[in-house]
């Protein structure tokens, strides 16, 4: 019997789980839940690297670039904690909350409706995060939200070309629980973020950690590890601080 229920229990299929709870973490899906249906991401070459650039910046042009916010959000912070929940304006993709401020960002969406700049504070870190994982459970804006999203780094082409197709998610919910700021020193950040998810009357809670870099005057989630993002199921939110919609 208990074989039986398992085999008929929606979350235990790889392929579902991966639509329905942790899609939304594109990036390493496959090395963590084993997901096998992959595709190449659109451009066969791997980014140039930032040194191509045009011009060779003196020092303190670079730290003034990399400091200054991409869309001029202020309130830069460069260490701090973050314990209470901050306030939000919850705005939805497909059926999915993400939260967004005028002070914390995001502060621009472009004409493919990705999301980006947030501001360089632990709450900024938090808001790219909880955006991150709404814009990559949506099929139409994840491969493009990650060609954005991810820093110049060593394992940054691998990545690309871990960009899975989601399974159909429909008949699925997945909504913001709650986070935790592991780590912040302004140049770098560790957010925590809880996920809650259900399908056909059976529901699951999974952390996802991302390893966010400040780069380029914005948040970009970590390709100097091979796995910037940490999946795990977890039994509860304790520890969480309750955050969403």
């Amino acid at each position: 019997m208990a074989a039986d229920e398992s085999e008929q229990s929606p979350w235990t299929r790889p392929g579902f789980v991966a639509a329905a709870v942790v899609v939304a973490v594109v990036l390493v899906l496959a090395a963590v839940l084993g997901v096998n249906a992959l595709r190449q991401a659109d451009s066969e070459e791997p980014p140039p690297p930032v040194e191509t650039a045009t011009g060779t910046p003196t020092p303190s042009e670079t730290a003034a670039t990399a400091d200054e916010s991409v869309c001029g959000l202020e309130g830069a912070k460069s260490e701090s904690t973050l314990t209470i929940a901050p306030t939000a304006t919850w705005q939805f993709q497909g059926s999915t909350a993400y939260p967004t401020s005028n002070e914390y960002g995001p502060g621009v969406t472009d004409d493919q409706g990705v999301r980006s700049c947030f501001q360089r504070s632990p709450e900024g870190a938090l808001f790219m995060a909880a955006n991150a994982l709404v814009q990559g459970s949506d099929a139409a804006t994840g491969a493009t939200w990650a060609e954005s999203a991810l820093a110049e780094g060593e394992h940054r082409a691998e990545l690309l070309k871990e960009l899975g197709t989601p399974s159909d998610s429909s008949g699925t919910r997945l909504n913001i629980a709650g986070f935790r700021l592991l780590a912040f020193d302004g140049n770098s950040a560790t957010v925590d973020m809880a996920v809650q998810g259900s399908a056909g009357g059976q529901g699951l809670t999974v952390s996802a950690v991302y390893e966010l870099v400040w780069e380029g005057g914005d948040w970009k989630i970590s390709a100097d590890v091979r796995e910037p993002l940490d999946v795990a199921t977890i039994p509860d939110l304790a520890g969480y601080v309750p955050w969403g919609a």
